[in-house]
């Protein structure tokens, strides 16, 4: 039973999409679209990244009967061709059409520590503007700081969608350390408006 603390799921927003950068990964590694026979490795990155030992995330359910489903919406980052980090440039037609929606992001561990989520991230964001999105959304838990932390690099803010979110927020920005360095700008906008 899921904590109710800790919902409705927190909501980020990077408001547009300028000035992304160039995809640069450590040597050996290398970016890509979705290629059939890509589901399983799918599934143990995510299985992986969320320690999920049941291994309950199956590419088919999650990911190709959403309507959003395209090849090119998957990206992975491989290292000797090997996927080892994803994230996926999703719509989800709530969040408006200009929006693109950040989803189902992880990195193996054996892989982390490289940046690797930022990089895969910056690629999803980069498709989104080969779609012509104007801005990018997200959701994500209280508990992923390691994630969170990505985000706030990548130019995601915080995005108010319930009053119990500000101090969920500022406990999160003091556990990252950032509370006095970060100007979070909460927006106190309804999800629906988002």
């Amino acid at each position: 039973m899921p904590n109710e603390r800790l919902l409705p799921q927190l909501v980020m927003v990077r408001p547009n999409l300028e000035n992304l950068e160039p995809v640069e990964l450590p040597a050996g590694y290398a970016v890509r679209h979705f290629r059939d026979g890509d589901e399983q490795a799918w599934e143990k990155i995510i299985a992986e990244s969320f320690n999920r030992k049941d291994n309950s995330d199956k590419f088919e359910d999650r990911m190709r009967k959403d309507t959003a489903c395209r090849p090119e919406r998957v990206l992975f980052i491989t290292y000797n061709d090997e996927p080892v980090a994803t994230a996926s440039a999703w719509y989800k037609e709530k969040f408006g059409a200009d929006a693109g929606y950040i989803h189902m992001v992880g990195v193996l561990p054996g892989h982390q520590g490289r940046r690797l989520g930022y990089w895969v991230n910056m690629a999803a964001l980069q498709q989104f503007v080969a779609e012509n999105r104007k801005s990018a959304v997200l959701q994500t838990d209280d508990s992923r700081l390691a994630a969170i932390k990505t985000y706030i690099r990548l130019g995601f803010e915080p995005y108010l969608i319930h009053e119990n979110q500000r101090d969920r927020w500022h406990e999160i920005f003091a556990a990252l350390g950032i509370a006095d360095e970060f100007n979070v700008r909460l927006k106190n906008i309804h999800h629906e408006k988002i």
